[in-house]
């Protein structure tokens, strides 16, 4: 994966979008999950529902952003940290892209886990997963089917779009995007190593919420929308769905 990120990040010198990082990313746990689950030793059956799991989220989420990154412009966050990074841009990337690498390995930790366990039955704990999982990835696709039809209409130009899940949250898929990474501690509740997973879900919270996810979304959103989006701060949660607020 550090090479792979390597190879983007030298692409970016060149073609001046950073997007492709992301898709990266999103392939790469996937990819480093069905691997686990081909290669450990745990029991069979388990084994490969684990790798069904992670590997159709990432594609799911992979394509998607490969859909976004080829059709458009630089994200505008990566954009806009290109400009104030200035000439130390490129080396500030550099670093960017090699974290995400690591976060590949990390993140996909947890299907290393379940694919390692020797507990040869399926119980309650695996169809919790699988509830959890169907919710995670159904309410993700259709949050990102709505804002990309919001987007792919003109006369929505410069406006934020208040429609289907987002007029319950400010980022529906990140919340949903938040939930997947629930599955796997759930899964692997009883196994060996099963208690650290729950870092996962928490670790992603607090990054979706207070670092890499919302803050500098929304702050592109501030320069792109202002006053309109500034409203829609007022009236809709940040993270948690709920019911607009009247102000």
């Amino acid at each position: 994966m550090a090479l792979v990120m390597l190879m983007l990040w030298s692409r970016q010198r060149q073609t001046r979008n950073a997007g492709w990082v992301d898709v990266a990313w999103a392939l790469g746990v996937g990819a480093a999950g069905v691997l686990y689950a081909a290669t450990q030793e745990g029991w069979g059956p388990r084994r490969a529902l684990a790798g069904l799991l992670i590997g159709a989220w990432s594609l799911r989420l992979g394509v998607h952003l490969y859909q976004r990154v080829a059709s458009e412009s630089e994200d505008g966050r990566y954009a806009y940290l290109r400009e104030q990074q200035g000439a130390n841009a490129d080396r500030w990337l550099f670093w960017f892209f090699q974290v995400q690498a690591l976060l590949v390995v990390l993140l996909a930790f947890p299907v290393w886990v379940i694919t390692r366990s020797e507990i040869a039955e399926w119980r309650l704990w695996d169809g919790i997963a699988v509830a959890l999982f169907l919710t995670s990835l159904v309410g993700e696709a259709i949050a990102d089917r709505q804002l990309r039809d919001f987007k792919a209409d003109p006369a929505n130009r410069g406006k934020t779009c208040r429609q289907g899940l987002w007029r319950y949250s400010r980022h529906p898929n990140y919340f949903f995007e938040w939930i997947h990474w629930w599955v796997y501690p759930v899964m692997a509740i009883g196994m060996p190593g099963g208690p650290w997973l729950w870092l996962a879900p928490i670790a992603m919270g607090l990054l979706i919420r207070y670092v890499t996810g919302i803050p500098p979304t929304e702050a592109q959103s501030l320069r792109s929308r202002g006053d309109d989006y500034r409203e829609y701060q007022r009236t809709t949660n940040a993270f948690l769905p709920g019911p607009p607020r009247t102000v």
